[in-house]
């Protein structure tokens, strides 16, 4: 099997925790980046609060020995439907490493997730390389759905 589309799986060095006011500085510096400002921005006051007051989902940090490598939002779906991964962000200074993956491999292994049936993955369809991510993973286009590109997990 290709290597850019084997399943996810979790990286034994990398640990996954919610999101705390701790971690503001360092997420606000990030999205001062423009890949990520422009794909994800702007990190604000409105983003902030609800992202620590949120209860139908979470904004996971995903750390390895080194420092915060990605930062993932997810939306939990009932046990029967899958969870959504809203938003996704790798340490700017660390792009290509492959932290994307290693991240959404993480995340969906975390055990402080409800169960779901499932996971997908919105992404604005002008973001061509979001879209390629997904698909290295093994995940299924299905095309725009309510204006946005939906992925559904291998």
């Amino acid at each position: 099997m290709d290597r850019m589309t084997t399943p996810p799986h979790p990286s034994p060095a990398a640990t996954v925790r919610r999101f705390t006011r701790a971690d503001a500085s360092w997420a606000e510096g990030w999205f001062a980046d423009e890949l990520l400002d422009r794909t994800l921005g702007p990190y604000d006051e409105e983003w902030y609060t609800h992202v620590l007051s949120d209860t139908s989902g979470a904004q996971l940090v995903v750390e390895q020995h080194d420092g915060v490598v990605a930062l993932v939002g997810v939306a939990w779906g009932e046990a029967h439907e899958p969870h959504v991964i809203t938003d996704l962000a790798v340490n700017p200074s660390r792009r290509g490493e492959g932290l994307g993956r290693v991240a959404v491999g993480a995340v969906r292994s975390w055990p402080g997730h409800p169960p779901c049936a499932g996971w997908l993955a919105f992404v604005e369809p002008e973001n061509d390389a979001a879209a390629a991510f997904f698909r290295a993973l093994g995940w299924t286009d299905e095309g725009v759905d309510d204006g946005m590109r939906r992925f559904v997990s291998a």
